[in-house]
């Protein structure tokens, strides 16, 4: 497994676990979407060590992050967050969310005024998708809780993880299956999409204020068959979302998870802020 040293700190009644790397003025923090931790951003972080400083963590519960009090809602999330950044005091911010982590990074960027923010294929919350959602996590949660069964298996999950070995290296996804995959985390990742299926009538009535500083959204250009049929409402909103505030938007040629497979242009779109 990968072996990446990092540190802790207690953070919004939080022990949280994150790991840095490179130098420099700016400094960029990293937000995983639903069931992902540090790990997910092991092929981004590499390309930036000359650039800025990142920050990976594992929210509370996931990963090497002790488990919460109580499930946390996306407002929750933000508000460690917010309290992560605040305790790192970085001279200038960019945050990077993904998926759910995009709801997370926006809300906590009415608090931290970030000078960018780069989305990736960010969870658009007027999307008409999202209209009568419940049922969708319903099913959600109980693919999730079959997965949650079979983690007790680690043969099992390996085969139905095979994806995430095709795009992360081997050590990445060894670390994954130790932490992303196992009983414990699987019943953190259900509650996380709980979160999600919750935060969407709060950020309909409630949006986060945009910061006032560039903006990037990469929307990607595929899915898996069982998420096509949403794909292109999806991104449509996506793309409103950017023009509403602004944003830069860009096409990511492939599947859900940006970061893993289109490493390059996330790190771009990154330099890019850095740089402005």
């Amino acid at each position: 497994m990968r072996d990446t040293p990092g540190r802790r700190m207690t953070v919004h009644g939080n022990d949280i676990y994150f790991e840095e790397a490179g130098s420099g003025g700016t400094w960029v923090v990293f937000e995983s979407g639903a069931g992902a931790g540090r790990t997910l951003w092991d092929r981004v972080v590499p390309l930036l060590r000359n650039d800025a400083r990142t920050v990976a963590y594992d929210r509370a519960g996931r990963g090497r992050s002790a488990a919460p009090a109580a499930p946390q809602s996306i407002d929750d999330m933000a508000a460690t967050l917010v309290a992560l950044v605040e305790a790192l005091a970085p001279d200038r911010l960019i945050l990077v969310g993904h998926s759910m982590g995009g709801l997370i990074v926006r809300r906590a960027a009415e608090t931290l005024s970030p000078a960018g923010l780069v989305l990736l294929d960010p969870t658009p919350e007027n999307a008409p998708t999202y209209d009568n959602w419940a049922p969708t996590a319903k099913k959600t949660d109980r693919i999730l809780a079959v997965q949650q069964a079979l983690s007790h298996y680690p043969p099992l999950m390996r085969l139905l993880t095979r994806s995430y070995g095709r795009k992360f290296p081997a050590d990445t996804y060894a670390t994954m299956l130790s932490e992303d995959f196992t009983p414990a985390d699987l019943a953190r990742t259900r509650h996380e999409i709980a979160a999600v299926a919750a935060a969407i009538g709060e950020f309909r009535s409630r949006p986060p204020q945009p910061p006032k500083s560039g903006i990037t959204v990469l929307s990607s250009t595929s899915a898996a068959r069982y998420q096509a049929r949403n794909l292109d409402t999806l991104r449509e909103y996506q793309r409103r979302y950017a023009e509403q505030v602004g944003a830069h938007f860009e096409d990511a040629a492939c599947q859900h998870i940006i970061p893993a497979e289109q490493p390059e242009q996330v790190a771009a779109a990154i330099v890019r802020l850095v740089n402005s």
